[in-house]
């Protein structure tokens, strides 16, 4: 064999072992970490949300990116050529994509507007569409751990996932927002909504408990909803998953992100409260930009400062 071919066949292994080497402890040198958060696109325009990927991918220091879902606007049609259609833009990603669904693709696709399909047909196709067990989306794939792979008991919720880089956990819920699906309205939303907020407390139970375990410095939790949207009626859908974060949170004691979408404006704020309705000083959450703004936010995480505001820092930015 040439020396040539074994030099290319040694960067490919370099490579590989890279990129699996992001799951679960594995050591790393660098003391930051840098990755980009996105969702609510493509929202009105497929061409903005390529020039946004082209934007992602010519930053050199993110190491991959987190959509919180939401892959169409609320009032266009759930079809199976526009989850394909996406797919093939999710394609152009050069660095790994982890994408957890929103409620625009399944949830509300009930509506005259969106085609009046059948909510849990519609998150079957988006599951076959875009979740693949053990990996992540884009060029460069991710090592994955799936609830449907980790706990059998919920072998349906394979959009539920985690991983470890640089010491640091990252998890994946399948939270959406319209109250997240807790909606009497609608046949079988209200089951629907049970099942799913039972999958997801048991994940986060588990992976709060895997970070104590393992002492690992951080997490990040990624969701769909915006958990605080002022439209969210008196029943909450997301009563259990704010209680439950604050319970975890304040038990981990270590620095919180959790990133969320749906509402479409750039923020950054401390909105979990203790029993005692104080602030909790180490959750620090963000509202990633979306819809009319096609903007990215990468998320720098450096676990040697000493508050959750100077562990996370944020850089937003358009893809034009």
């Amino acid at each position: 064999m040439r020396p040539t071919i074994k030099l290319a066949m040694h960067k490919k292994i370099i490579s590989t072992f890279m990129l699996t080497g992001f799951l679960f402890g594995a050591p790393s040198i660098a003391k930051e970490l840098s990755f980009t958060a996105i969702g609510d696109q493509p929202y009105f325009s497929n061409e903005a949300f390529r020039q946004l990927i082209t934007g992602i991918n010519q930053h050199p220091r993110s190491k991959f990116t987190i959509h919180v879902g939401d892959i169409k606007n609320g009032a266009s049609v759930c079809s199976d050529e526009t989850f394909l259609e996406v797919r093939k833009l999710f394609d152009g990603f050069e660095k790994p994509l982890i994408f957890t669904p929103g409620d625009n693709e399944w949830t509300d696709c009930h509506r005259a507007s969106n085609g009046s399909y059948q909510q849990l047909e519609r998150l079957e196709k988006v599951r076959s569409v875009f979740f693949q067990e053990g990996r992540s989306l884009g060029q460069q794939t991710l090592q994955l751990q799936n609830q449907s792979k980790v706990m059998p008991k919920f072998r349906a919720y394979i959009e539920n996932a985690r991983w470890v880089n640089q010491d640091i956990l990252f998890v994946t819920i399948h939270q959406v927002g319209s109250n997240n699906n807790l909606d009497q309205q609608v046949p079988g939303a209200i089951a629907e909504y049970q099942a799913r907020n039972r999958a997801n407390m048991a994940w986060l139970n588990n992976s709060f408990q895997l970070a104590k375990n393992k002492k690992y410095a951080a997490i990040v939790v990624a969701m769909q909803s915006d958990i605080f949207d002022p439209r969210v009626p008196t029943e909450s859908g997301f009563k259990d998953f704010i209680e439950n974060i604050s319970k975890l949170s304040a038990s981990f004691k270590k620095p919180v992100l959790l990133i969320q979408g749906d509402s479409h404006q750039y923020v950054v704020d401390q909105p979990i409260k203790n029993q005692a309705g104080q602030t909790l000083e180490n959750v620090l959450r963000l509202i990633v930009p979306g819809a009319s703004l096609v903007e990215a936010v990468e998320v720098t995480i450096d676990t040697d400062k000493k508050t959750v505001q100077e562990v996370f820092s944020f850089s937003k930015y358009s893809g034009k």
